[in-house]
């Protein structure tokens, strides 16, 4: 079963990282991704950009963009990643993984109901 396990932060917090706090971070999340990577049950994983950068489109019709997320909450989402296990368990575990090198993380687990792959994507370069 796919599941995707959410990254949860207060963005604020994130942002006042020094580059070398949040490229160590990242090292760690990487190290702990290979062996999920191995195994063949990690899948795509993204981190997102600022929440300031984002749009909302809502409203009947065509809808309406809209500047920002409206959500009113402490923790924005900031990053997933895709995983395949049989049970539960075996995603809350990967998740604790995760959580184990980003302990100021909430991570939320979800099974996925539907997953569409797609075609020509490649990796962005990382930056902070």
């Amino acid at each position: 079963m796919l599941y995707a396990i959410l990254a949860y932060h207060v963005e604020g917090e994130i942002l006042a990282w020094t580059p070398e706090e949040d490229a160590a971070v990242v090292a760690k999340v990487i190290e702990v991704q290979a062996p999920m990577r191995a195994s063949g049950n990690l899948g795509p994983a993204a981190r997102l950009d600022d929440t300031k950068k984002a749009y909302t489109l809502r409203g009947s019709g065509a809808g309406i963009v809209l500047d920002g997320p409206f959500a009113e909450t402490k923790e924005q989402l900031l990053g997933f990643h895709l995983v395949n296990y049989d049970t539960d368990e075996e995603a809350i575990a990967a998740a604790r993984k995760l959580r184990e090198v980003n302990p100021s993380a909430v991570y939320e687990i979800r099974p996925v109901k539907l997953y569409v792959p797609a075609d020509g994507f490649g990796a962005t370069p990382s930056s902070k």
